[in-house]
């Protein structure tokens, strides 16, 4: 078989050469590039790939993850309540286990997993997670924390008297069917479903090449939208907005979107939708006060949420909040212990832009249409007109089959009374008939000979019970008889008139609201989202929740960096083994602080974000996002009372301020740039300040005056002293100027900013010596020359770093 398939790969392939007709697997293997169809053909790989693909792109969109603009449903769930109802688990019934229910389901109609199953059943029981629950649950059905649901041998389920109003007309023909995954059985297409269950519970959903996220709606609303436009069918999607404010979620919280926003996402299909937290004012006590959130976002973890606001607590990053603990019930409710003096308005502002007490919710309104195919539906992006009127639609032709399915049930019942009148005052005929028949058969055959009566009619007649042939009992036929003609021809004429039809379908969305969707019927059908079109946020920035106090921060050769409250001796404090402090800065807990690299990038953070520790400390890549080899080689406190005045002339940015920095890199050279740049905190990318030439870093950063001298040297043992004044002033970040002339095989040692004579710069000799370079040893030159030797024999190995002492904080 493998040789044949072989040899008929290549025949093709040849056939196409021939051809001309070359494509890009001409070039493949042949038991690669082709393949056997189901009728024994040669075709192309790709071919075969693209056919399968797009049918399982088709199956995943039409016939699992969208869900039907007419009931609201995904398959799944259809299938659920479908197998609910036939096993008689109605909201009067008793529960029965889950895992029956699951097991029904997936033997007769889903056989893609238990879990799966067991999921969707899930969430239609839970109150946080739809808007009007399907399914009455009894058992642990999983939480707002986030707590899975017990296994489904514990739980139980029936239907929710809500789902009831899904299924009513289910046996009435109104919707079509079809086969099940293995023709045994026969389900519905879509559900006749009374409410409007689209909008009220939403959807969301992953297909392949789009996905829907449809927010849950108050009941009474959206029938109330119905109603108005059955009333008026020429509304557009800006008017039916005045009675559907927006979504309403089932956890509560309050959107911030402006009507006209509302009413763009409608007309759109798309959006974002903006929720926050409700909170109200607790009791106040001696050294502290208390707020409670009451309500949360749609779709956040509950547990998560007081986990993000606990680390704000905890990390200090917002010192007016002392604690938070969840003292929920059935009800949110969200414990927040603030300081007495504290603005719970500025508080609240700070947790909605740091944690899940607001979010956005992303509303794309795509589900399925239907088509001239009952059985498969068109996936579509509708706006809110469209989604309402092809709800009414449906229902229309449902109520239209439900009447047609009645008129033929009552025609069919008088054809019988009918016959049972005509042989009534014969009736001793018909029993002699009958006596003097051979059989059934025998009977009927002389009976409808004998009365011009149909086959089904003497069948009845046969079938006649003897008590019905008492006098009374032809009354009460009669009188049936009567009322069934009646019906019947009231119903004809609504087949008849329209308008008439669609009164019915606004008196029974009425009776949808009436029953569960007015407040007094259901607490949860007030609406539970309030929406404040307008809201008054209060200003603050991040200095109004920082408490000012002096602090110093130490940092470490190897990249190691902390906090404390005051730091005396350098030297003895605790660092990692073979490590050393490279900079030491005081300044306040509301200043910032800058750290430049050898890459030229330079990160700005507040003093308060760095680790609070008497230990090592925390590695600088927990707070910025540095590069593989790159490393911090100083760092400034930038405390206007440590580092001096940093400002800048807006009218003349060429002229350095009066304290400024400069940087020098490993191929000699050096510039000039200012600190104001970098006083506001950075991003975890950092900011540039240097772009050093290929193969180059920087090697030191240090503030200066201008009025210093520079004392650069080599590893060869060359120094340079020259005024600072000759390096150039930058702008913004470069290369520089050279500072001094490198040999081929040379590169920069270190250097100092020499403030006078005594300002030295200790360098370590390859003999084990050391050499001391200052202005009172060394002649000063200018900026660019190969420097003075300092050995006739050996190199430099290194800087001999100076103590560092901890700067005093001016009051």
């Amino acid at each position: 078989m493998a040789k044949s398939h072989s040899s008929n790969s290549r025949t093709s392939r040849r056939r196409r050469q021939s051809s001309g007709d070359r494509s890009l697997f001409d070039d493949v293997p042949g038991d690669i590039a082709s393949g056997v169809s189901g009728n024994g053909e040669t075709v192309a790989l790709h071919t075969i790939a693209q056919e399968r693909y797009l049918h399982y792109a088709l199956s995943v969109i039409t016939a699992r993850a969208l869900p039907d603009v007419r009931d609201g449903l995904k398959p799944v769930q259809r299938r659920i309540l479908h197998t609910m109802w036939q096993q008689n688990i109605t909201a009067e019934a008793k529960h029965r286990k889950c895992a029956k229910v699951v097991g029904d389901v997936m033997g007769n109609f889903h056989p893609h997993g238990d879990m799966a199953i067991y999921d969707a059943l899930v969430r239609m029981a839970q109150p946080f997670s739809m808007r009007e629950v399907l399914i009455d649950g009894s058992g642990n059905f999983g939480s707002l924390d986030g707590d899975a649901p017990a296994a489904m041998r514990y739980t139980e389920c029936r239907l929710a008297p809500i789902a009831t109003q899904m299924l009513l007309e289910l046996n009435q023909d109104t919707v079509p069917f079809r086969p099940n995954y293995d023709g045994s059985k026969t389900e519905p297409v879509v559900l006749p479903a009374r409410v409007p269950n689209l909008l009220v519970n939403g959807a969301t959903g992953i297909a392949v090449g789009m996905a829907t996220n449809i927010p849950p709606h108050n009941l009474g609303e959206v029938c109330s939208a119905l109603i108005k436009l059955i009333d008026n069918p020429e509304l557009k999607t800006h008017h039916l907005c005045a009675t559907i404010k927006g979504p309403d979620f089932p956890t509560g919280g309050q959107i911030l979107n402006t009507p006209q926003e509302l009413r763009e996402i409608y007309q759109r299909g798309s959006g974002t939708v903006r929720v926050r937290a409700t909170f109200e004012l607790g009791e106040v006590k001696r050294a502290s006060r208390f707020i409670y959130i009451t309500s949360v976002p749609y779709m956040v973890n509950k547990a998560t949420l007081v986990e993000r606001v606990a680390d704000v607590a905890i990390n200090r990053k917002l010192p007016h909040l002392l604690d938070v603990k969840d003292v929920s019930t059935d009800d949110v409710r969200i414990a927040l212990e603030l300081k007495r003096d504290a603005d719970e308005q500025k508080v609240m502002a700070y947790l909605y832009k740091h944690t899940p007490l607001q979010t956005n919710y992303a509303v794309n309104l795509v589900c399925l249409l239907p088509t001239e195919n009952p059985q498969v539906g068109r996936p579509e992006k509708c706006d809110l007109r469209e989604m309402l009127a092809s709800f009414l639609t449906f229902r229309l032709q449902v109520v239209t089959s439900r009447l047609e399915h009645e008129l033929a049930a009552l025609h069919n019942r008088i054809h019988i009374l009918e016959g049972f009148v005509t042989v009534f005052n014969a009736i001793d005929q018909i029993i002699r008939i009958v006596r003097a028949s051979d059989g059934k058969q025998d009977a009927a055959k002389k009976i409808i000979k004998r009365f011009k009566l149909d086959a089904e009619q003497t069948d009845a007649i046969l079938e006649l019970k003897l008590y019905r042939l008492a006098k009374l009992e032809i009354q009460i036929i009669r009188k049936e008889l009567a009322d069934k003609r009646k019906r019947a021809g009231w119903i004809g004429q609504l087949l008849k008139d329209e308008d008439s039809r669609w009164d019915i379908v606004r008196d029974e969305i009425k009776e949808v609201v009436a029953d569960f969707g007015h407040s007094k019927t259901s607490v949860r059908a007030a609406r539970m989202t309030s929406i404040a079109s307008s809201v008054d946020e209060p200003e603050f920035t991040a200095e109004d929740f920082i408490i000012p106090e002096d602090n110093h921060v130490l940092v470490t050769w190897d990249g190691w960096v902390k906090r404390q409250k005051e730091i005396r001796d350098p030297s003895t404090t605790r660092l990692r083994e073979g490590d050393a402090v490279l900079s030491v800065f005081g300044g306040s807990t509301r200043a910032t602080c800058v750290f430049f690299t050898n890459y030229g990038a330079a990160y700005t953070c507040r003093i308060i974000d760095i680790p609070a520790t008497t230990g090592y400390g925390e590695p600088i890549q927990k707070l910025f996002k540095l590069k593989d080899g790159e490393k911090v080689v100083t760092a400034f406190g930038l405390d206007p009372r440590t580092i001096g005045d940093i400002e800048e002339d807006p009218q003349r940015p060429e002229y350095a301020p009066p304290i400024h920095a400069v940087a020098v890199t490993s191929d000699g050279y050096c510039f000039r740039f200012g600190l104001e740049p970098f006083v506001e905190p950075s991003t975890r990318n950092g900011r540039r300040y240097a772009r050093p030439a290929k193969g180059a870093q920087v090697i030191g950063v240090a503030s200066i005056h201008g009025a210093e001298t520079m004392v650069a040297v080599t590893k060869n043992a060359r120094a340079l002293l020259c005024p600072c004044e000759e390096v150039t002033y930058l702008s913004g970040p470069g290369k520089g100027v050279k500072l001094i002339r490198l040999a081929k095989e040379d590169s920069l040692l270190g250097f100092r900013a020499a403030i006078d004579d005594r300002d030295t710069l200790t360098v370590k000799t390859s003999l084990g010596g050391q050499q001391r370079i200052n202005t009172a040893r060394y002649e000063v030159s200018s900026r660019g020359g190969k420097g003075r030797l300092l050995l006739k024999r050996g190199f430099l190995t290194g800087i001999l770093a100076e103590e560092s002492v901890a700067p005093d904080l001016p009051e």
